[in-house]
């Protein structure tokens, strides 16, 4: 098998494409939540973070250490954590119950196959 061969039976897998589809859905939503937490929740924190003429993102402490932007970051993760934790937890709740709605209807799916044997 050729080189060129290997890559695309790698490539194409099915599960490639869909860490691929993963990776840039998640980099979309990492987007979506930054953009939600310095532009709707740190506005709320800076009067707690910041003297009046000074943005939050500008405090540093030290040389260099901005504390502002360090609290963006840790806001940004436990949100994206919180969001992540409750959509997996949605997710893995629909999928257990629609395992159950299956296992239950094949059950019954073969108690009547039995039944009407047995009428037989």
């Amino acid at each position: 098998m050729s080189f060129i061969e290997e890559f695309k039976k790698f490539a194409f897998k099915g599960n490639v494409i869909d860490l691929s589809v993963g990776v840039i859905m998640g980099s979309a939503f990492g987007k979506m939540v930054t953009a939600v937490v310095e532009d709707l929740f740190m506005p709320m924190v800076h009067p707690l973070l910041a003297k009046a003429d000074q943005h939050w993102s500008s405090i540093v402490i030290g040389p260099g250490i901005k504390i502002g932007h360090f609290a963006a970051a840790l806001l940004n993760f436990f949100v994206i954590s919180l969001v992540v934790f409750i959509l997996a937890k949605l997710l893995y709740g629909l999928k257990e119950s629609e395992e159950a709605a299956d296992v239950d209807g094949s059950t019954e799916k073969l108690l009547r196959e039995i039944r009407d044997a047995l009428k037989k």
